[in-house]
């Protein structure tokens, strides 16, 4: 079955001088125009399309893909707006349109924003929401402390910022737990840090727990400093834990244990004031 708003994988049916009609099932034949044709193409290849509406709504396939499908978040640019809401690049030869009634806050040209791509019930149209929370699942989740997880940035907070996990869930990223510069829209592979009793998600970038190795390259950071610094450093486990962050790019408590292992092999000294070498 072809699913609009996504990609498909159709068979070429006929091959005309204006482009070649793809097998579209219950959609009837679909055009792919003929700039988007490869090559060489005959009648029964099979192609990989996107199928999108064009502006009488008519079903279009595409060899073009999309930044995003239907059913998806993304982070697109604004590149124009008018009086019917705010349209956005999301690589398609017709724009994607976020009307004004899911639009979270106003949308502004130049600007980048997270939204979710949906097929409306009734026109069958193709749009965007910035209205997020309202596109996340209900369900329960299954989520536990250290499981891996696919997450994307989407908006930033006082305490740090929030993602989408899996693309079905929210959670938060502290910014203790940040060791790298993330921004908005961004997609990596992250870790679920704490499943809270009432089921929110904390996260974080790196598997949680001890890592030796981790600790290995951060003594081994500090070590150096030292060496560089005439012996010491102005740092201990009393530190200000924003000024660790700003300093080695890691929490408090990772920096402590780190310390503390160099203690431990008798290769640092912590006074009041500070570290000192041995």
């Amino acid at each position: 079955m072809v699913r609009i708003g996504r990609m498909n994988h159709l068979k070429v049916v006929n091959l005309l001088d204006f482009g070649a009609f793809l097998d579209g099932g219950m959609l009837e034949d679909i055009l792919l125009p003929k700039r988007f044709v490869p090559e060489g193409c005959q009648v029964g290849d099979e192609l990989d399309v996107f199928i999108y509406l064009d502006s009488d709504d008519v079903p279009i396939a595409t060899t073009l893909r999309p930044k995003a499908q239907v059913g998806q978040f993304a982070c697109l640019k604004v590149t124009d707006t008018n009086r019917i809401g705010a349209f956005l690049d999301w690589n398609m030869p017709k724009e994607l349109l976020v009307p004004f009634s899911e639009q979270k806050d106003r949308m502004i040209k130049d600007q980048f924003y997270v939204v979710y791509i949906y097929q409306e019930q009734q026109s069958y149209r193709i749009v965007a929401s910035s209205k997020i929370s309202k596109f996340l699942s209900t369900n329960p989740h299954r989520y536990g402390n250290g499981q891996a997880v696919s997450l994307m940035v989407c908006d930033r907070t006082d305490i740090g910022y929030t993602a989408i996990v899996d693309n079905k869930y929210l959670g938060v990223i502290f910014d203790q737990d940040i060791d790298r510069p993330i921004r908005m829209g961004m997609k990596f592979d992250g870790f679920i840090k704490r499943v809270r009793p009432d089921q929110k998600l904390d996260l974080c970038l790196k598997k949680p727990g001890f890592d030796k190795q981790g600790m290995n390259d951060l003594g081994t950071e500090i070590l150096e400093r030292l060496k560089a610094q005439q012996g010491f450093l102005p740092f201990n486990d009393r530190t200000d834990p924003a000024v660790v962050k700003r300093e080695f790019s890691v929490s408090k408590r990772v920096f402590k244990m780190a310390i503390g292992g160099l203690y431990k092999e008798r290769l640092i000294r912590i006074d009041e004031d500070g570290i000192r070498l041995l």
